[in-house]
């Protein structure tokens, strides 16, 4: 390692030695958890339990299985996830890629682990309320406002989170997939503004990110088209952002680690804020 490198490591191992703080940013996995209709649930099972196998030893294992899709519960969407008129992020052939039952380009294999400056847009708390309507869409002024009154500018290598509050609802899947009523979440002019930002990632407390329209369901999402396709910025759906909200973060170092999963279209994830203590 050169001097500087030893420097810069010296000071992030004395700022954790100093005491870190993790704020949960997304939620736990469970059966039955809301799921958009679109991809398949997540279902855990115990497949050995103790007592089904004991070792000489007296000793005994459980294990379960684990089915989900890539894109249920808290995950960041890989740039393989969507298309447009054919084409991924950077002109590549989605119908091409796609052979052999795995994206042979842009795969969640090559999604990043980050580490970096998070910043959290409060638009529920910037207006004022506990939980944004259902259907509302945030605009770039709403992204603007939750900005300047967290006293933050979104810079380039961000993730940006915004928190419409929608997360309060998420022990009740009807309200909160929103299929009758819709879903807050960024509108066309707030994904361009996170775009051209230059964020690395962007992510949201509900299921798809974008607004959903009363009765519209997951029809259209324009916005993914923006940042996956556009831009090659990653989408974070389901995060849990009532408690950062409550301790009043603003900016901290965020941390995210998708599975490796080759040729996939996205991975669950946990991620997390780390403040000082």
């Amino acid at each position: 390692m050169t001097t500087s490198e030893t420097s810069t490591t010296d000071a992030l191992l004395a700022a954790v030695g100093n005491g870190v703080r993790i704020v949960e940013l997304g939620h736990p996995f469970f059966t039955g958890m809301p799921c958009s209709p679109n991809h398949p649930g997540f279902r855990m099972s115990l497949i050995r339990r103790h007592g089904d196998l004991v070792r000489p030893d007296g000793g005994s294992a459980a294990n379960e299985i684990i089915v989900t899709g890539g894109h249920v519960g808290t995950h960041v969407d890989a740039l393989s996830h969507v298309s447009h008129d054919g084409v991924l992020h950077g002109g590549v052939d989605a119908a091409a890629s796609q052979t052999g039952g795995r994206f042979q380009q842009l795969g969640a294999e090559h999604t990043p682990a980050l580490l970096t400056r998070g910043v959290l847009l409060d638009v529920a708390a910037t207006r004022g309320v506990e939980v944004l309507p259902a259907g509302y869409g945030v605009t770039a002024r709403d992204l603007a406002d939750a900005a300047d009154a967290a006293g933050v500018q979104v810079r380039r290598g961000d993730v940006a989170l915004i928190r419409t509050g929608w997360a309060r609802h998420f022990a009740d899947p009807t309200t909160y997939l929103g299929q009758s009523d819709g879903v807050p979440g960024a509108a066309p002019d707030a994904g361009q503004w996170l775009a051209d930002a230059g964020v690395v990632a962007a992510g949201a407390d509900t299921t798809a990110f974008e607004q959903i329209r009363p009765g519209a369901g997951h029809s259209v999402l324009p916005v993914h088209g923006i940042l996956l396709v556009e831009a090659g910025i990653h989408i974070l759906e389901h995060l849990d952002l009532e408690a950062a909200s409550a301790q009043g973060l603003t900016e901290f170092v965020f941390v995210m680690a998708p599975l490796r999963i080759v040729g996939g279209t996205g991975s669950p994830i946990r991620p997390f804020a780390a403040v000082p203590a």
